[in-house]
């Protein structure tokens, strides 16, 4: 961004040793992400600002909101992450002494927009286009998962009320309230595609829109192993590497069941950067 310190430049960065996986991450997005060429796109969009209060600079709410799907930060998870988090502040180009940090309303109404006007989709597929540009993006290998992102459940807001786009699911013993990302990425970890749904939809389901007919061979966790997910990669061609659950009553086969999820493992753990950045 304009007027933004480099990582290099950054003295309170520049005086580590070591790098944090973050930090290379959030170098990497900085460069390879066309800013200029998404902010083109929803410029037509954005409120332009009267006598009032001018708005937040339009790349620097874009990049607050690619943090979010990145991080899986709530709006007001996102909101205190910026007060609290130099090196965020600095990737979205925010000074405390100089700028206003966005808050929770204001991050959530620049999502509201992208939503309204359809622009995510067209968002993800300027970043797609730069990739395959650079000669990033592979389409051999696909990893898909899906990941919660956390909202507050409290009626303690504006509305009274939680969010209606969010919804509560339990995994084990435990009880998440938000909504999921499902992500698909080449087998070096870049997103090839994504999409949103409320925490209660079963991974398996969304596994159909998250495919383009170009992959040789699919890695996934246990949670989609289901027929209808064996039943769409027969039909597509594409070689099945799903995890498999032990199903009740199974004796035999256990040591090579073993195996086999363990060597998916090893192979899938490239593709779940995406979701490990935030817990580096």
């Amino acid at each position: 961004m304009t007027g933004q310190m480099t990582f290099a430049e950054e003295p309170s960065l520049s005086r580590r040793r070591k790098q944090t996986k973050r930090e290379r991450f959030l170098a990497e997005m900085d460069a390879v992400v066309p800013w200029a060429r998404l902010v083109a796109l929803i410029e037509p969009h954005y409120p332009k600002g009267g006598s009032g209060r001018k708005p937040m600079p339009l790349e620097r709410m874009l990049r607050i909101h690619f943090l979010q799907q990145w991080f899986g930060y709530s709006d007001p998870g996102m909101e205190e992450a910026l007060y609290e988090i130099p090196l965020l502040r600095q990737f979205v180009g925010i000074d405390l002494g100089r700028d206003f940090v966005p808050d929770e309303t204001t991050i959530l109404k620049f999502r509201r927009l992208l939503e309204r006007h359809a622009l995510a989709p067209a968002v993800f597929a300027e970043v797609q286009a730069v990739l395959q540009e650079k000669g990033l993006l592979l389409q051999e290998g696909k990893t898909v998962d899906a990941t919660w992102i956390h909202a507050p459940s409290s009626t303690k807001n504006r509305d009274r009320k939680r969010d209606p786009e969010m919804s509560s699911t339990k995994k084990g013993n435990q009880w998440y309230f938000g909504m999921k990302a499902h992500v698909a990425t080449d087998l070096q970890g870049i997103v090839q595609a994504v999409d949103f749904t409320a925490a209660k939809v079963p991974d398996h389901r969304m596994l159909d829109g998250l495919l383009t007919g170009e992959e040789s061979v699919v890695l996934a966790d246990r949670g989609y192993d289901y027929p209808q997910v064996h039943d769409t990669l027969v039909a597509r061609g594409i070689r099945n590497a799903v995890a498999r659950r032990r199903y009740p009553g199974q004796k035999t086969g256990l040591a090579a069941l073993k195996r086999y999820n363990r060597a998916i493992a090893r192979i899938r753990a490239r593709g779940e950067h995406v979701f490990r950045v935030l817990k580096c």
